[in-house]
């Protein structure tokens, strides 16, 4: 490890001639290390991001498993950011994994094009291009997203919770259905399929979780 060492100094301000030499004054320089994030896989979640393999994962799905006989584990559905293949990984319980250092920053979903859905980064401008995903069939454009960057590219995005979307078909309303009858399937905007009441209509305007894809009111 490397010193820098300057002479101290006297309140005088000069050594006298002749006198021995002052002690000396090492500042020691140390470096910065930065470990990387890590997290126990008994404190997993959905939609946590982990490293596997030197890959960015998404927990999509987890169960912890406590048997009769042996050690406690994790049985989990991981999403690959780069593939985006689902794998099934088994962990030891308390087995402790590095979290992926995944960026965020917002950006503007501007047009598609086919499968591929085009991104504009709203701090530089820059543009984006993703292949459809999950994210996907609640998206319409213009929305505002965040942009996920890892090693400086961006891997995927996440959108808003909750959007409001129009019902482009379902089956008509029938007289005397109420809030707490039955349900059926509408079309939304944006191709996705959700279960709706059945008192929805055609050119309604719906509030949609879309982590879920569940019907919560009409906006």
């Amino acid at each position: 490890m490397q010193s820098l060492c300057q002479p101290a100094a006297t309140r005088a301000g000069a050594f006298r001639a002749g006198a021995a030499p002052r002690p000396q004054i090492c500042a020691r320089m140390t470096r910065l290390v930065v470990l990387a994030g890590t997290v126990s896989t008994n404190d997993f979640k959905n939609g946590l991001t982990v490293e596997v393999d030197s890959q960015p994962y998404k927990v999509v799905e987890f169960l912890h498993v406590k048997p009769g006989k042996g050690a406690a584990f994790v049985r989990s559905k991981l999403k690959n950011f780069f593939t985006g293949n689902v794998v099934e990984k088994t962990f030891r319980a308390g087995e402790m994994l590095n979290t992926a250092d995944i960026q965020k920053r917002e950006g503007q979903f501007t047009y598609a094009e086919g499968d591929t859905y085009v991104f504009m980064d709203t701090e530089t401008y820059e543009e984006t291009r993703l292949k459809k995903d999950d994210w996907a069939q609640y998206l319409k454009e213009g929305t505002t997203v965040q942009l996920l960057f890892y090693n400086g590219k961006v891997i995927s995005v996440d959108i808003p919770q909750f959007m409001d979307l129009k019902v482009v078909a379902t089956s008509p309303n029938v007289k005397g259905n109420t809030v707490s009858g039955g349900s059926k399937p509408a079309t939304l905007e944006t191709g996705a399929v959700v279960s709706v009441p059945l008192f929805i209509n055609e050119g309604e305007i719906l509030k949609i979780d879309t982590r879920t894809g569940a019907y919560l009111s009409r906006s």
